[in-house]
């Protein structure tokens, strides 16, 4: 039985089939996902106090640290992370032929 080595796009939600465009919005939403926990827990800040530098509640906190993507918004998302100090940016690439 021989295995099928598939190489990935650098994109796993297009390797999972999504649409292009929905792949990209879906690796923005995760990697500013991961920002915002990462700088929850680099700070030892409590659900608490995220909370009230992020502006929400802790339950929202909550869904951000276990990672319900679904429930925030991109635009959320870059909102959060002004809260903390931090810029966003956008970069522009050559297209990816898949």
């Amino acid at each position: 039985m021989s295995e099928t080595i598939i190489e990935s796009t650098g994109n796993v939600f297009t390797d999972l089939g999504f649409e292009p465009g929905e792949a990209a919005i879906l690796q923005m939403r995760a990697k500013l996902m991961h920002d915002l926990r990462q700088s929850i827990d680099t700070a030892g800040m409590s659900h608490a106090e995220a909370a009230r530098r992020l502006g929400v509640s802790q339950a929202r906190v909550s869904d951000l640290v276990h990672g319900r993507w679904e429930k925030f918004s991109l635009e959320m998302l870059i909102t959060l992370e002004g809260r903390i100090g931090r810029q966003v940016t956008l970069e522009f690439l050559p297209e990816v032929v898949v």
